[in-house]
């Protein structure tokens, strides 16, 4: 053996001996760290699963009365946390996403209607996100969820892809997919999969076979008779009315079908340990009373939190008021990253594990514009038991207008009011409201008794009404002038023509954006409406 061969092998010996302490010490390091509490954790994925216009007792955990309508959601209520106070900052589509997906009231991201927030200052969910070095992904309701048009997910699936938002199984594939490249490529993920159910059309009805002549549209996993269903109790109980209702629901368990599926793919995954879920809706159903507007059943929502370790399995926070504002700041403190500076919410991480928070016995509310777009401003703040809202659109002149009058509900109610006075009531108050609402939501949930005139109630309409100009001027609300000129209907009046000029800036934003798609002659696709 030569002399250089000997030496050779005793620099390797001497180099597996130098790295093996070397292994060892790291190993030791690590462990030491780790018992200091200070070892680096994987970083969270964040899963979001929207539904779209889920009315929140439509869902069995939630009160629902209609047998086996969502199995899958109930689950996901008895693995994790319901929120039982949870509402979405506004009644509607898009703006109640934008309010989401920034952290802020619609007054003050400039995301009052469908179009792009005009408060480019804003920074969005998905800017922060893609800067902490998430891989980010959309499945349908693509317009709905980018407040700015600078928003590029890593992924986006169109509802095209997802059988028009509509099929469980390839809401599955996509998921995975989506969730397999994040793991291959070492990064964590924020996924915003949003089933476009249960929007119209409804399941089996008229309008689906004719927006959809040819194409087959998943079935859901269940169909339900109209004798099965029970009708909201803000609507009346006609047959025509229950006839939509039975869809709604129907479609309403395939939303639900959709959401196993997601919670699937994640399972599937391996990556549900470490994967924050959060699942709730945009806005109530699309009927009358319910979607487009401030009553309970127009904002409050569903709202679930599976986070394995964390939250305890089946537990109910029925105590503290979260909003669609309060999901950024959440989030992003439950990940470890900063929050920007300007949002409206804060973080109800304390909630989640099991804690109390102060500031949290109201929420606010408000409505701004349609689809359109007509301008009909409202707000609302709501404790446990009243709901006090304003209406400064309402001059006894000028007529409601909105989605939720399509379908068989408007038509069968406008027909039954000449021969009921009380739905011929219900209609007037619909079209034309007034200026001024109190409820007691506690025991009467439907809204269908207005307090504000009763001497009796005089002291929580003064409460509510002070807590709501607090509000306003806390935010800046343009709305405050409205509100403190209440009583002067020329200075309403202004507010409204003011209200028109505002809307122009949104307009404009959602004519840019469709030019910049060459879409600029194109009507919206079915579902994709409000």
């Amino acid at each position: 053996m030569s002399q250089t061969t000997y030496r050779g092998r005793q620099d390797r010996r001497a180099f597996m001996r130098f790295a093996g302490l070397a292994a060892a010490l790291a190993g030791l390091f690590r462990l030491g760290r780790a018992w200091a509490g200070d070892e680096a954790p994987r970083r969270l994925n964040l899963l979001l699963i929207t539904a779209d216009d889920l009315n929140c007792d439509s869902v069995g955990a939630f009160g629902g009365k209609v047998p086996q309508i969502t199995p899958n959601i109930d689950r996901l209520a008895s693995q994790g946390m319901m929120f039982a106070r949870a509402h979405v900052t506004v009644g509607v589509c898009q703006p109640s996403r934008s309010a989401l997906l920034t952290g802020r009231y619609p007054h003050r991201s400039g995301g009052e209607g469908f179009h792009h927030i005009t408060q480019l200052d804003t920074t969005t969910l998905w800017e922060q996100l893609a800067g902490a070095g998430y891989r980010t992904g959309l499945m349908a309701k693509v317009p709905h969820c980018l407040p700015k048009a600078t928003d590029k997910p890593d992924t986006v699936v169109d509802a095209a892809d997802l059988g028009i938002g509509r099929d469980p199984e390839l809401y599955y594939k996509h998921a995975l997919e989506f969730m397999a490249g994040a793991s291959k490529a070492g990064r964590p993920f924020f996924l915003m999969a949003n089933s476009q159910d249960p929007h119209r059309p409804y399941s089996g009805s008229d309008q689906e076979r004719n927006t959809w002549p040819n194409k087959k549209i998943a079935p859901p996993s269940r169909t339900y008779r109209p004798e099965e269903v029970v009708v909201p109790g803000f609507l009346p109980d006609l047959p025509e009315v229950r006839r939509e209702i039975a869809e709604y629901f129907s479609t309403v368990r395939r939303c639900d079908d959709t959401v196993g599926a997601i919670l699937k793919a994640l399972a599937d995954s391996g990556l549900q340990d470490n994967t924050l879920v959060m699942f709730l809706s945009d806005n109530g159903i699309a009927v009358p009373f319910a979607k487009t507007n401030c009553y309970l059943h127009s904002t409050h929502t569903p709202w679930l939190v599976l986070w394995p370790g964390k939250v305890r399995p089946g537990a109910v926070d029925d105590e503290h008021f979260i909003s669609g504002i309060d999901y950024m700041p959440t989030v992003l403190e439950a990940a470890g990253l900063d929050a920007p500076g300007g949002m409206d919410g804060r973080s109800f991480l304390p909630l989640l594990r099991g804690e109390k928070q102060d500031g949290r016995t109201m929420v606010f509310t408000q409505f701004h514009e349609t689809f359109a777009p007509l301008r009909f401003p409202m707000r609302c703040v709501q404790d446990k038991r009243f709901g006090y809202i304003l209406n400064p659109w309402s001059d006894g002149r000028r007529v409601f207008k909105n989605e939720s009058q399509s379908g068989r509900t408007w038509p069968a109610m406008m027909h039954a009011a000449a021969d009921s006075p009380q739905i011929a009531e219900r209609v007037k108050l619909f079209q034309y409201r007034v200026l001024e609402e109190l409820y007691d939501f506690q025991a009467d949930p439907d809204a269908l008794h207005n307090l504000v005139s009763d001497p009796k109630y005089k002291a929580q309409l003064d409460a509510m009404r002070n807590a709501l100009r607090d509000w306003m001027v806390r935010t800046q609300d343009p709305a405050l002038e409205a509100f403190d000129n209440r009583g002067n209907p020329e200075a309403l009046a202004k507010f409204m023509e003011s209200q028109a000029v505002a809307s122009q800036a949104g307009n404009k934003a959602r004519a840019k954006a469709d030019k910049a798609k060459g879409k600029k002659n194109a009507s919206p696709q079915a579902g994709e409406q409000q």
